[in-house]
């Protein structure tokens, strides 16, 4: 049975609709909650993945928060044995900075709902082809990456170029958060230091602007949501045996 391990920054950025997708498959799941174990040392080996999720840090904050060092050298592990890795947000520039490319704070904070253009390879991609030319994702994000060397770029929008990219065949990173639902997006409007990083952006629309395109969003959103995280679990493995989603196995490895 496939193992993955998963890394989390705050009780805020959970894996949210992934997590329904990876208990479907019936695999177990090691989380290691960076906030309230820092000083965690994670070892890959036991795991046919790894998923790193968002969170209000950034690559420059090592000096304060050394589990970041952790990490990347868990990411760059994983990607040396060829392991499948997912980064979403601070993920994917996480895993950017492991493969050598620039992480930096973007000119313009993405907060709300943008459309997402593949490029070429991006619709040619076994993880993210099925979404077309266009398709809209959720995005809260105030730094960006370069495309690593060697890497394909996948996607992009008119605000930030670099939105998705493919290392190698598994490694892939999601600037974008295709596992946000309705409840995640109302619990983040709702966080005061959200609300004040959407005011001090000055992007245009606030909260109810957000709100009130959300559910026509999701609607488009989700299925692409869940047929990308399939496609991306197979890498991981295909599974020997199917759950439903309402079973009671929740898939967690009691390491």
């Amino acid at each position: 049975m496939p193992r993955l391990m998963v890394f989390q920054h705050v009780a805020a950025e959970p894996l949210g609709t992934l997590h329904a997708r990876i208990r479907a498959r019936g695999y177990r799941i090691r989380f290691h909650n960076f906030h309230r174990h820092p000083d965690a040392q994670p070892e890959i080996d036991r795991y046919q993945g790894l998923v790193v999720l968002g969170g209000p840090q950034n690559v420059m904050d090592q000096h304060r928060c050394p589990h970041l060092g952790t990490e990347l050298r868990a990411i760059e592990a994983a990607l040396r044995a060829g392991k499948p890795v997912l980064g979403i947000c601070l993920g994917a520039q996480l895993l950017a900075h492991v493969l050598g490319a620039p992480v930096r704070r973007h000119l313009h904070h993405e907060i709300g709902w943008y459309e997402l253009s593949t490029t070429h390879a991006g619709r040619d991609d076994a993880v993210l082809g099925h979404l077309g030319a266009t398709a809209p994702v959720f995005q809260w994000h105030g730094c960006t990456y370069e495309l690593p060397s060697g890497a394909v770029q996948l996607a992009r929008t008119t605000t930030c170029e670099q939105q998705a990219f493919r290392y190698g065949a598994s490694a892939y990173g999601f600037q974008f958060h295709l596992e946000a639902d309705a409840a995640l997006i109302e619990r983040w409007l709702q966080l005061p230091a959200h609300r004040r990083e959407l005011e001090l952006a000055n992007l245009g629309h606030d909260a109810e602007a957000i709100r009130a395109t959300t559910a026509a969003q999701l609607a488009t959103m989700q299925p692409l949501a869940a047929a990308t995280f399939d496609r991306f679990l197979d890498l991981v493995g295909r599974p020997g045996r199917r759950l439903t989603l309402g079973s009671s196995d929740h898939g967690r490895d009691v390491k």
